[in-house]
């Protein structure tokens, strides 16, 4: 049977499973370019989570506080008709808006992922404003490019340099990575902590904390300067290019020394070679969930275009058209969207009082965990997860339905890295129903006869390849298929890459991006990435493969009297959590690192709740975990 992994991760491999002697086994697709026949670690585990004991099997009604872990067990039916009960109830009392559907990309799975909006659009309910991951550098490369859809990997084959640029790419792009490897590029990493990635490249500029956005102006500055850039590029496709080189005039190499902690002559080494290399820029996520981190990508979006690359940068590939599968057309009036970054606070105000959870686990993933819990116990919502396991957010729930796995359903999957769209077709079934399964169970105890919300999982499958071009047939005999390229233009007010950005200062904001010193309460910047094993919160229960400790320089920990393994205590206003130290030069002076998402209910603690729900505003209320301060102290 032909599988795809629906974790949120970029490679999206295409996978070869099957059932032996009632055990799963899977491998990577040898056909697909990408997967190229291995999996990363987290894949090669898929059966141990697959078989896991802790899938839940039966419903859960809570009967008691949330949290407590006091559920009594409950047939599908019961379950369904109370939930159908409280969605009726609560919409007559409050309205439909008091309703909040709360999904993300748990499982990437587009039937999966797509279909319950369609019940939840039908009633007129709130939907989630999605700035939680990428939207900063989206709403950047918007304003640049008009679009972040990037460079096709499969390019990378025709080039020289590929530069990891806030990206852990080893870890959460490593078929990528191996990608870049087999077709003989040159690697270099642009990060704040020395990474795997790092210590695997052919260089790597530290950068201190938001001043990426510097170097990537320093960057330009040589090469504006030293006449690096390609001139006919530029006169025929760049808008406000003058302009610019006037604005990066003013810049001095010193002051980018300075505050970056890169030498002069690192910035112009940098700046010289990839202007001769012409190289691709993989963006990563984790930078631009920060205060500064908008501007950051706006300005590193630019170093392609000075060296002619049309497209020169990676960050999202958003190759197919899947709004069929949501199905917002069922609406009757527009929806009221909740930032995701504010769950809490419109919890506060009783603006929430029911929540349909899917493909997601907010009690771990979500910042500012202490206000998210305290405002769950004191308001009157009514909560549903749909989930395999137990999780953090389960226990808040007053009502639990066991999800199955994507190993148990036909779907499809697409991918923000490449251009193929992968099959999943079900190989076994154990426990739980899928999320499009459930959400026509509740479609019929509401009593709503719209035929959209009956559709079958194939239906919408082939109405979506339909829509995009693609052959249900190819996929059935290949497991994947390559979405056709198309002409692509650039989708900015003047038509061409705007380095004088219309659409920033619609906004609000400065033409070109700017520099600003950011600083809190607390003397240490917390950095809070994924770890290898897990993606945000998924894997910790099942593969039990955590790093749990924090991250910090010799002389930050020299100045507080902390050793190698001693318990410390990390806090700020938001809360406090209790770990052990290791100390690291990976991490620079004034910065530690702790790991995030894990579950508190098996570790006891989670970096969120540290972290800041702050939200940067001009950039479409993107989350700035990144930008959060502590300190630390001996136990």
């Amino acid at each position: 049977m032909f599988s795809a992994c629906m974790r949120d991760c970029y490679d999206t491999c295409s996978m070869v499973s099957e059932l032996k002697n009632g055990r799963l086994r899977v491998r990577g697709n040898p056909e697909h370019p990408i997967t190229a026949g291995f999996l990363c670690p987290k894949g090669a585990l898929l059966p141990k989570w697959f078989h896991s004991e802790d899938r839940l099997r039966k419903p859960l009604i809570r009967i008691g506080e949330r949290g407590s872990e006091k559920f009594r067990e409950a047939s599908w039916e019961e379950a369904i008709d109370l939930v159908a009960g409280k969605l009726r109830e609560i919409i007559a009392r409050h309205g439909s808006e008091s309703v909040l559907v709360y999904q993300y990309a748990g499982d990437r799975g587009v039937v999966n992922y797509a279909f319950p909006l369609r019940l939840f659009h039908y009633l007129n309910a709130s939907t989630l404003d999605y700035g939680i991951c990428d939207r900063a550098g989206q709403e950047a490369l918007k304003d640049v490019y008009g679009t972040a859809v990037g460079l096709d990997p499969e390019e990378l084959k025709n080039q020289r340099l590929i530069i990891y640029w806030g990206i852990n790419a080893f870890w959460t792009n490593l078929h990528g990575f191996m990608l870049a490897r087999r077709s003989g590029l040159e690697i270099w990493t642009v990060d704040v902590a020395r990474t795997e990635t790092a210590k695997r490249s052919n260089r790597f500029f530290q950068v201190r904390p938001d001043t990426d956005v510097l170097l990537a102006l320093g960057v330009a500055k040589v090469i504006i300067e030293e006449g690096l850039y390609d001139r006919t590029f530029v006169r025929e496709n760049v808008y406000g290019f003058d302009e610019f080189r006037n604005y990066v005039k003013t810049l001095s190499l010193d002051y980018v020394s300075k505050e970056t902690g890169l030498s002069v002559e690192d910035i112009e080494v940098f700046a010289r070679e990839y202007a001769e290399k012409r190289g691709v820029i993989h963006i990563g996520y984790g930078f631009q969930r920060s205060l500064a981190g908008g501007e950051a990508v706006r300005a590193i979006a630019m170093l392609p275009a000075l060296v002619g690359h049309r497209f020169g940068f990676i960050y999202d590939m958003k190759t197919i058209d899947k709004s069929y599968a949501e199905g917002a057309f069922l609406r009757t009036r527009p929806a009221r969207r909740i930032p995701q970054m504010k769950l809490a606070e419109y919890l506060e105000k009783g603006d929430v009082k029911f929540l349909y959870v899917y493909n997601s686990n907010p009690l771990a993933s979500l910042p500012n965990q202490n206000r998210l819990r305290r405002a769950l116990k004191e308001s009157d919502v009514f909560v549903v997860t749909h989930d395999i396991f137990l999780t953090d957010t389960a226990l808040y729930s007053d009502v639990v339905l066991p999800a199955n796995t994507f190993f148990e359903r036909l779907d499809i999957a697409d991918s923000y890295y490449h251009c193929y769209v992968a099959l999943n077709e079900p190989v076994a079934k154990l426990y739980g129903k899928g999320n499009s399964e459930v959400t026509r169970l509740l479609a019929r105890a509401l009593g709503i006869k719209n035929p959209h919300l009956y559709e079958s999982d194939e239906e919408v499958i082939r109405k979506i390849l339909e829509l995009n071009g693609l052959s249900w047939e190819e996929l059935k005999r290949k497991g994947f298929v390559r979405v056709p390229e198309r002409p692509r233009k650039w989708k900015t007010p003047s038509g061409k890459i705007e380095f004088f950005s219309r659409r920033a200062i619609e906004r609000g904001l400065s033409p070109f991006p700017e520099y600003r010193r950011f600083s809190g309460k607390y003397p240490l910047r917390l950095l809070t990435p994924t770890y290898r094993m897990t993606i945000t919160s998924q894997y910790h229960n099942t593969y039990g493969m955590i790093d749990p400790y924090l991250y910090i320089n010799p002389a930050d920990a020299r100045e507080r009297g902390i050793e190698e393994g001693d318990e410390v205590e990390v806090f700020n206003d938001r809360g406090r959590v209790r770990t052990r130290a290791k100390v690291s030069e990976d991490v620079p002076r004034g910065v530690v690192l702790l790991y995030k998402a894990f579950w508190v209910s098996l570790l006891g603690w989670n970096a969120n709740f540290l972290t800041t729900d702050e939200t940067v505003q001009n950039y479409g209320n993107a989350s700035a975990y990144h930008s959060t301060w502590v300190d630390v102290k001996k136990v």
